[in-house]
């Protein structure tokens, strides 16, 4: 009796295993027909106000199912001008070129809702949109519902965000010019000459120079006016010009922002909030292309980083990029 379930059970093995062993047969999948989409964001880094955030909204049905009629997205707060969804669907050629196809008109913007309308048969689309940052979402948090509809009474829907919008100001490639535009305002982020900067005296955080002296290797120089006056050789300040802040020179910190899209570094807002220059001094010498500086005012109203975008000896000028944050 013990061999005859013995003998039992392996025939059993035996089936399982070459119907284990026996391949299913294969089937194509079948195409959804239904309206789909998906939605990507393009654009990386910190959310600065006058920047843009970019998507991708993609949406497709079935071939013979009908087609796309419109498209929307509906931001909670509203872009600045220059807000927009593209017309044209792109694709991307074998060489890497992004060629786009006119498939609806230009889209129409009325508060936080931006929309187009397809002009052409279309049954899938990628269309992007450039969410201009308002200065009145700074410091807050903005989110995107993303819509399509179809010929067949059919709505899909895609949520993005939110996402947090920067504190942090900015401005970029102000020239600073020796015995000209020499006197910088961080509270305004601009440069004033002499006489401009003795009517806007108690703004005045930094002196721009350039000194090719023998034996010290000065060049390209940012210095505060409280600094002694070694740090700015032949500087007359004019009247009421004597803040003093703390600088920080620093080499290898290319923010693609200020640098124009080059590099892939990033000044925060958290970087501002971390910062610490409380033995920093109040000169930055041999400034040069590439480098850049982090200041503190006087008053701890504002931290900022200063890029040096390009320097030239001979008219004695440099380009400066600015990122700057409220500390209080």
């Amino acid at each position: 009796m013990q061999r005859k379930y013995s003998n039992l059970i392996w025939v059993m093995a035996f089936v399982m295993l070459f119907v284990a062993c026996q391949e299913d047969e294969y089937a194509l999948p079948e195409a959804k027909t239904q309206l789909q989409n998906d939605c990507i964001k393009r654009s990386i880094g910190p959310n600065v106000a006058g920047l843009d955030i970019e998507f991708v909204y993609a949406a497709a049905l079935g071939f013979g199912k009908g087609k796309l009629t419109n498209m929307q997205v509906e931001a909670t707060i509203a872009g600045a001008a220059g807000t927009f969804m593209e017309h044209h669907s792109f694709y991307t050629l074998p060489n890497g070129k992004d060629t786009g196809i006119v498939v609806a008109s230009p889209s129409v913007t009325v508060g936080g809702k931006t929309e187009v309308t397809f002009t052409r048969d279309t049954v899938a689309a990628a269309l992007r949109y450039y969410y201009k940052i308002p200065e009145d979402a700074r410091g807050k948090s903005v989110s995107f519902t993303f819509s399509a509809k179809a010929s067949t009474g059919e709505t899909v829907t895609y949520k993005m965000g939110p996402y947090t919008i920067a504190n942090m100001e900015m401005k970029r490639n102000i020239v600073l010019s020796d015995n000209n535009l020499a006197y910088f305002s961080i509270a305004d982020m601009t440069a004033y000459n002499a006489a401009d900067a003795a009517a806007n005296a108690g703004k005045i955080d930094l002196v721009y120079l350039y000194r090719a002296i023998t034996g010290i290797t000065f060049n390209h120089a940012l210095v505060a006016p409280a600094a002694d006056a070694d740090f700015r050789p032949g500087i007359t300040l004019p009247a009421g010009v004597s803040n003093n802040v703390k600088i920080q020179r620093t080499w290898a910190l290319r923010d693609r922002h200020l640098a124009n899209l080059q590099y892939g570094i990033y000044v925060d807002d958290i970087d501002f909030q971390e910062l610490n220059l409380s033995d920093a001094p109040n000169w930055a010498i041999n400034l040069r292309a590439e480098s850049g500086a982090w200041v503190e005012t006087a008053d701890g109203k504002y931290r900022a980083y200063i890029y040096v975008n390009s320097v030239n000896n001979t008219a004695r000028t440099m380009t400066i990029s600015i990122k700057r944050y409220t500390v209080k």
